[in-house]
């Protein structure tokens, strides 16, 4: 067993140790056929040339022609038929939503597993699928997969700055090396642009939310074409974050009040640039009169303004605009939970035709569990992009071992009831809830330039996992969290057995040990790393803690029902109901909606007090449990990546005891 340092993630090709499967293998593989040509044809055919012959452990050889015995066959569906190979309508009609399959067809002198899709990135797709399979030791005799892409646009954002530093960033500095491109490429990047089209991603916004306007100088946009012109093979288009005042800053005009026909026109003369630049340009991700930043509002005028104007001058060469909801002017509504909707609902309908409201997964902010955003199922004419946070700012960041795919799959399932029941956050977000054409998911990266990429060995499950799931939302968390053990830490059961255990229960875990029963935003100012649920001396109301909790000697929790903010009003029925109900509330949820009584009882015989203390020692003693799994994985697990572990795992159980400890005597001396 040799030392690993995780740069491979999951792409770690090694001899399948199955007998039974690599012998069945080396049978059906004896030869690849590759018809096609152009780049994305030879990223196809160097995966396959350095992949099968470490699975494999033998030599495979390779053609363009068609191939006379057992052999794996690669290409787009007119590659394929230039072959011979038939594809059926309702291969076809998936296949037109940039879908693959994988299946096997009888040849003349043996069998094929033919890998086909709609264009090249597709394919490429796809055989990272069918990789995929022999990582995982899946049996490939009788191959018969169809796939395609729930969500359109399925988007990694970066909220990199442009001096290599990263906001929420806990894996070293950007990946971005600004000051040496376009000159020089850093082949890390080609390696960044596979993992992503491994997983079917198909777009990457490089720059963060907070942006600076020298992005979209003429500088840098050459720079950002280096980078869109490396990552168009593997499927990627490149996105980028602007500066609402950009005209001011740039353009040197006196307003950048998107009314104003010079500033729309100074905005248009930008999107023509870049795509002079970029042709395949996906668009704008907007940050706009939120936490600072500035705006349409600055002008007098309102976010359909702003995103129409932009939306405009991208129409026009088709891009997307992505404009953030995230906004949370308590002028607007004391309840910060309240403030999105009260500002989008009464534009629902008068977006441009190419904008997407993005809503983060909650009302608040990426807190360890939310109720999914009231926006899901309010916004009925206008599309939604889901913005989930892969990077664990409020989840002990890159030091503590928490799998985000269960959290995600809670928001993804949940029933908003906006058109009866069955009108998942998912299905809004697909764009089949209300009919819309295009759709968008994105997750705020956790990558940088640290070895590992991801800070910690395991939040590469949350990379990994955001992909497959922006793919195809109807996967479980169990299956994804199945295929990444095996292809990051080997097949053994002894080892994914344990590990999978450690994964599932990570997440309720962190809830616990942090934010138990509805609890949010305990975490201490600026860093958000470590409680402080005793916070009260920010500037803003809704910037301490003790806004969000309300803790007092008759109760704890924000008080959002009827009684109280109203919040669940946003809700749909029966949703409004069950939230607005104490007696009816998910006890998960329960100290979001509701002030409750210290001695109020709950499901399981305990009061709210007992409750509390209790949830926030389990968590603690599940990390336990974790450390002494992972010590007795010890000889399993090769050295450098299991003292890597071990030591996040020692600081995560010191983290975790801290939250217990701060949390039960601030809390504790309310109830006396």
């Amino acid at each position: 067993m040799y030392n690993e340092d995780g740069y491979e993630l999951w792409l770690r090709y090694r001899r399948v140790d199955n007998p039974d499967r690599l012998a069945h293998y080396r049978h059906a593989l004896s030869e690849v056929a590759i018809p096609g040509a152009g780049e994305t044809n030879d990223i196809i055919r160097q995966e396959l040339q350095h992949a099968l012959p470490l699975l494999l452990d033998k030599e495979v050889a390779f053609t363009e022609q068609k191939p006379v015995a057992n052999a794996l066959v690669v290409g787009t569906v007119d590659q394929l038929k230039t072959l011979g190979l038939h594809i059926s309508s309702e291969q076809q009609q998936k296949l037109d939503r940039k879908g693959y399959f994988i299946r096997s067809e009888l040849a003349e002198a043996g069998q094929w597993v033919v890998i086909g899709g709609d264009g090249e990135t597709a394919v490429l797709t796809a055989t990272f699928h069918f990789l995929r399979l022999l990582q995982t030791h899946q049996d490939i005799a009788n191959l018969d997969i169809l796939s395609h892409p729930h969500i359109q646009h399925r988007i990694l954002g970066h909220w990199d700055n442009l001096d290599g530093s990263i906001e929420r960033g806990y894996a070293g500095q950007s990946l971005w090396h600004w000051a040496e491109l376009p000159a020089i490429i850093d082949p890390r990047y080609h390696d960044y642009a596979r993992a992503c089209a491994s997983v079917g991603l198909n777009g990457v916004c490089l720059n963060n939310v907070n942006a600076q306007a020298q992005s979209l100088s003429h500088e840098y946009l050459i720079k950002t074409a280096a980078l869109a012109d490396l990552f168009r093979p593997y499927g990627l288009r490149v996105y980028l974050s602007p500066l609402f005042s950009a005209p001011m800053q740039l353009g040197g005009l006196p307003t950048s009040d998107p009314r104003e026909a010079t500033v729309a026109q100074w905005w248009q003369d930008k999107v023509a640039e870049i795509y002079q630049l970029i042709p395949d340009f996906g668009g704008f991700q907007v940050k706009a009169n939120s936490e600072g930043q500035p705006g349409p509002q600055d002008y007098g005028a309102n976010h359909d303004d702003g995103a129409n104007m932009l939306a405009e001058a991208l129409a026009l060469h088709g891009g997307n605009l992505l404009w953030r909801a995230f906004v949370y002017d308590v002028t607007v509504d004391s309840d910060r939970a309240k403030c999105a909707n009260k500002e989008f609902e009464p534009l629902d309908g008068r977006f441009h035709s190419s904008v997407l409201v993005q809503a983060k997964n909650g009302p608040i902010d990426f807190q360890p569990r939310e109720p999914f955003h009231p926006l899901f199922g309010r916004l009925e004419q206008t599309p939604l992009a889901l913005e989930l946070q892969i990077t664990p700012e409020y989840l002990g960041q890159s030091r503590h071992l928490v799998y985000l795919a269960d959290m995600w799959k809670e928001i993804l399932d949940a029933d908003t009831y906006a058109k009866g029941a069955g009108s998942t956050v998912a299905k809004i977000v697909e764009g089949s809830a209300f009919g819309h054409k295009i759709s968008c998911i994105l997750g705020v990266a956790n990558v940088g330039s640290e070895r590992n990429w991801c800070g910690h060995h395991f939040s590469q499950a949350n990379w990994y996992a955001f992909g497959r799931l922006a793919w195809d939302f109807t996967l479980s968390a169990e299956a994804i969290a199945d295929e990444w053990v095996r292809m990051t830490w080997g097949n053994d059961t002894a080892v994914v057995e344990p590990i999978k255990t450690m994964l599932h229960g990570s997440w309720p875990a962190c809830v616990n040990y942090m934010t138990p029963l509805g609890l949010h935003h305990l975490m201490q100012e600026g860093h958000h790393y470590g409680p402080d649920p005793g916070h009260n001396s920010s500037g803003r109301e809704d910037w301490n803690c003790v806004y969000f909790h309300k803790a007092d000697v008759t109760g704890i929790g924000f008080d959002r029902s009827r009684r109280g903010s109203n919040a669940v009003s946003q809700y749909h029925s029966p949703l409004r109901e069950q939230f607005d109900d104490v007696a009816t509330c998910p006890e998960k949820y329960l100290l979001w909606f509701h002030h409750v009584p210290w001695n109020h009882p709950l499901l399981s015989g305990r009061t709210l007090w007992e409750e509390m203390q209790y949830l926030y020692n389990e968590g603690v003693t599940f990390v336990e449990i974790m450390a002494d799994t992972w010590q007795s994985l010890q000889p399993h697990i090769d050295p450098q990546r299991h003292k890597h572990v071990h030591q996040r795992l020692a600081h995560q159980l010191e983290n975790a005891r801290e939250w217990c400890d701060v949390c039960l005597h601030y809390f504790g001396q309310f109830v006396g």
